[in-house]
This record gives structure tokens, C-alpha cells and sequence, in this order.
């Protein structure tokens, strides 16, 4: 019988240091049509969906008018550097640590599902991987918890859990889903930040894991 327990992880700036890869291929896009964005504004929406990211940093007008073709040229930038992105400190040990442990991995990410699965390939950890859900599983990504919810709803007999993200809106997804959320700081975004959003713990980087009492941050569904 598989474990009760569940650890969620997202993937860009939790596993991996992709965050200002993401930025830039989001400036690259914008850039395209002339429209610019600031890349600290980019930065700062790291972490939602794409679908909601265009009207996040450029309103409701570009969003109707670009919408699809930002996020298509925003794809295109990114499958350029995506097998380069290198895992943050710890990410695959903490991944294989944990399933050795007995809990449920599952990995939910808001990102494109084929740079989700080429990811997992390279960093060796599909075995140690219970389930993968992205953007094509959920109608609303975060920082709505429909993808949290998603993933728990597949993984069998789970009963606890808890997330592991590096945004606000990995914090706000939790929380909105019934979880606790562990922040890692590898996003760019502050402790004070994690911490007003609701996070329980937050660390550096998935190395800093590695000791921690997993117990006191599950929270039962």
C-alpha cells in the first residue's frame, strides 16, 4: 500500500534554478510585439500560470489582443535553454530521500507540460516520482488550487500532505487547496514575503530539507 503521506513539490525555482531563464524568455516575447515589460515585473510573476501572467503585467488589453502569441513566443525562447536549467542545491537528493522515506512524491507545476516531463528526465528522478500534473490538468492555475487539488485527488489513499514552492502563489495555492506550504527562497522572492503569504518554513534551497521533521508540517486533507 502506498504511503498516506504526500510531498508536492512545484519545479521551476523549487527543483530548478529557472526563474530569470523564465523572466527573460517572457521579455524576449513581450519584446517582440513592442510591447516592454520590465524585467523585475516579469520576475515578480514568476510562479502564476501564463495564462494569467500577460494580463498580470500588461492588462486585459494585451492579454485579448496577444494573449496566445506571447505565450507561444515566451515557448519558443524557453525550449532553447531548458535542458541547460541546472537543479538548485539538494533537489535531487531531497526527491530521491523522500520516496526512500515512503512518502508520495508528486510534482504540480503550473508550466508547460513537455518542459515539466524533460526536466524530470534529465535530473534522473521519473522512479522516484509518484505522479506529475501541470498546466493540461487544472482549468485555473495558481495561485488558484485547482492543480493541488488535482494532483492529491490521483495520488492513492493519500490522507496528509504537504507543498514545497518557491513563489507566494505556491503559498496561496496551498492554502487555498487545505495544505501547508514549505517556501524556498531559490524564487527571488524574500522570507518576509513567503512568510506573509503563509508559508510554515522557509529555507534557502531543497538542500536545506534534508533534515527537516516532516511530520510537523503535514496537514491532513
Amino acid at each position: 500500500m502506498p504511503s498516506d503521506a504526500a510531498i508536492l513539490l512545484d519545479i521551476d525555482g523549487t527543483l530548478v534554478d529557472s526563474t530569470y531563464h523564465h523572466a527573460m524568455a517572457w521579455f524576449r516575447a513581450f519584446s517582440e510585439h513592442d510591447v516592454v515589460i520590465p524585467i523585475y515585473r516579469l520576475h515578480r510573476a514568476i510562479g502564476m500560470g501564463g495564462d494569467k501572467l500577460v494580463a498580470h503585467v500588461a492588462g486585459d488589453e494585451v492579454e485579448e489582443r496577444l494573449g496566445d502569441a506571447l505565450r507561444d513566443g515566451w515557448r519558443t525562447v524557453y525550449e532553447q535553454w531548458v535542458d541547460d536549467v541546472p537543479a538548485l542545491p539538494g533537489a535531487v537528493d531531497l526527491v530521491r530521500r523522500l520516496a526512500e522515506d515512503g512518502y508520495q512524491v508528486a510534482l504540480a507545476s503550473s508550466g508547460d507540460p513537455e518542459f515539466s516531463q524533460r526536466t524530470m528526465d534529465r535530473l534522473g528522478i521519473n522512479d522516484s516520482v509518484a505522479l506529475l500534473t501541470t498546466s493540461e490538468d487544472a482549468e485555473e492555475s495558481k495561485p488558484e488550487p485547482d492543480l493541488i487539488g488535482v494532483t492529491l485527488d490521483r495520488l492513492e489513499g493519500v490522507r496528509r500532505a504537504v507543498m514545497i514552492g518557491d513563489t507566494p502563489y505556491d503559498v496561496e495555492s496551498a492554502e487555498r487547496a487545505g495544505l501547508g506550504c514549505i517556501g524556498l527562497r531559490s524564487g527571488g522572492y524574500s522570507e518576509a514575503e513567503l512568510v506573509d503569504a503563509g508559508a510554515a518554513l522557509v529555507v534557502d534551497a531543497p538542500e536545506d530539507l534534508m533534515g527537516i521533521e516532516w511530520q510537523d508540517y503535514l496537514r491532513a486533507r
